[in-house]
């Protein structure tokens, strides 16, 4: 690949990204919370470094192909980490490593956070946290890809790359690009609706639209350290259970239901219902369990807590309305499991994605049906559709990649000091970008030696851009080829 044509599509987001700093501005103006300046130098910073490097290759036409995809998603998902922990250096008074740390942690969606405090934090530094995860969660890249064919540059490679799900050669439309604006529109609507909701359910402008920023991205962070629980608001929480759902499905069904006008083809997709299933299933359990065991006297009240908590962590959210590490039973690690399972393909939600465990599980079943019927012919099938036996492989590829990383980051972490609980929460969390753990990560990393954060932040990365791409980079054939 032409090192020009890193510099052009780095130093282009670059500046795309410097501009999204105005709104902290903004909002620092707005509260005069003394931070103007703690965004306006990186925001000129960072936008000439990028006017540098679009500058020197701005002539040039470039043709990408798939394996120039993966490099430029990579190392731009980890050079605007690192150009996105500035703001909190200055702002939150945080070292560089720690700073780092929470912006991995906001573009990823994850929610994990070193920062204590939060209700005394200045208005803009805890609204840029917010907007970052707004950010990440559709992905700045496919924001790009809309516009980087204006640059001369072929946006499927990047897409292909960087979108979530089994099935990413599919679009919604011919064009590419006209694929991704209409992501974004479904994208800023859904969220201009939960903040609208918030507001009327009785938050305040600020942390109505602050909360919808990490509810619609399933981010997870909060202006509180009590997260949603600071507001004790059935209404608000009923609100984010909705909007954290929506979040965690494919926004290609948004799109079919929005143009067909017809909501009923949320549960005539198969991988939606199947995820709405789970869900219930989940809640149901939970709930059962939280009332016999005498947790609650109260079924009701059990059913609330269990509902939020459950979404929350299916979707990989991460809000917290109770702390759910000291249910009773093998609750806590209930939870943590099903954030594997993650939300829809195509959807902001991390953990593994429900079309791959659906695939899973129905492959399992039909191999137990050919050790009973050798020659029988047993198709896979979901929508519809026959799942091809490349695509079948390719999930089994991904889960085994999936336990392998696991496990290895894992006994690294642990090797850092951590004991085994929360390093087994703490990589789960980070690798399905779902946030709160257990043991010493149930409500923040800060305890966790740098070492461990590093090791946290690449489990972050590694699962926000599914395995695959992290691990095509690596390997010494990539670069032979």
């Amino acid at each position: 690949m032409s090192l020009l044509t890193l510099f052009s599509i780095g130093g282009f987001i670059s500046m795309l990204f410097s501009a999204t700093l105005i709104v902290p501005i903004l909002v620092s103006l707005w509260y005069e919370d003394g931070e103007l300046l703690h965004f306006l130098y990186p925001m000129l910073i960072i936008f000439a470094i990028g006017f540098v490097l679009w500058g020197i290759s701005r002539k040039q036409k470039h043709r990408l192909v798939t394996r120039d995809g993966f490099l430029i998603v990579a190392l731009l998902w980890i050079g605007l980490s690192m150009l996105a922990a500035i703001p909190f250096v200055l702002g939150a008074n945080l070292s560089y490593h720690n700073a780092l740390f929470e912006a991995v942690s906001a573009i990823t969606t994850t929610g994990a956070t070193v920062i204590t405090g939060l209700d005394d934090l200045p208005k803009s530094i805890l609204f840029y946290r917010q907007q970052l995860q707004w950010l990440g969660g559709m992905g700045m890249i496919v924001l790009a890809v809309a516009i980087l064919p204006m640059l001369g540059i072929g946006g499927m490679q990047l897409y292909k790359a960087e979108a979530p799900g089994p099935f990413k050669e599919e679009k919604m439309t011919p064009r590419l690009a006209q694929s991704a604006r209409i992501l974004w529109v479904i994208y800023m609507g859904i969220t201009a609706a939960n903040a609208l909701a918030y507001w009327m359910a009785g938050m305040s402008p600020f942390d109505a639209i602050a909360h919808s920023l990490s509810t619609v991205s399933t981010g997870g962070f909060s202006t509180h350290d009590a997260s949603l629980g600071y507001f004790n608001s059935t209404t608000i929480d009923i609100i984010a259970i909705v909007f954290m759902l929506l979040g965690a499905i494919n926004f290609g069904v948004h799109y079919m239901v929005i143009h067909n006008k017809n909501p009923l083809l949320y549960f005539k997709n198969e991988e939606v219902a199947g995820f709405l299933f789970f869900v219930v299933f989940i809640v149901a359990l939970v709930s059962y369990i939280l009332f016999s065991s005498g947790t609650y006297h109260s079924l009701a009240e059990g059913f609330r807590d269990s509902a939020f908590e459950v979404v929350s962590v299916v979707t990989s959210t991460g809000f917290g309305t109770v702390d759910f590490s000291h249910w009773p039973d093998f609750l806590p690690v209930l939870l943590i499991f099903i954030s594997f399972v993650g939300g829809c393909g195509g959807s902001t939600a991390g953990g593994m994605k429900v079309m791959r465990i659906m695939l899973l599980i129905r492959q399992g079943w039909r191999e137990v049906r050919l050790l009973i019927h050798p020659h029988a012919i047993v198709p896979i099938v979901i929508g519809g559709r026959v799942i091809e036996n490349r695509t079948i492989s390719t999930v089994w590829g991904f889960f085994a990649a999936y336990v392998a990383t696991f496990v290895i980051l894992m006994l690294w972490l642990m090797h850092t000091g951590v004991d085994q609980v929360t390093a087994f929460s703490a990589i789960a969390t980070c690798m399905n970008n779902m946030g709160p753990g257990l043991g010493d990560v149930a409500y923040t990393f800060s305890s966790i030696s740098d070492t461990g954060k590093s090791i946290s932040m690449i489990a972050m990365l590694m699962g926000r851009l599914e395995i695959f791409t992290i691990l095509v980079i690596l390997s010494p054939e990539y670069w032979r080829g």
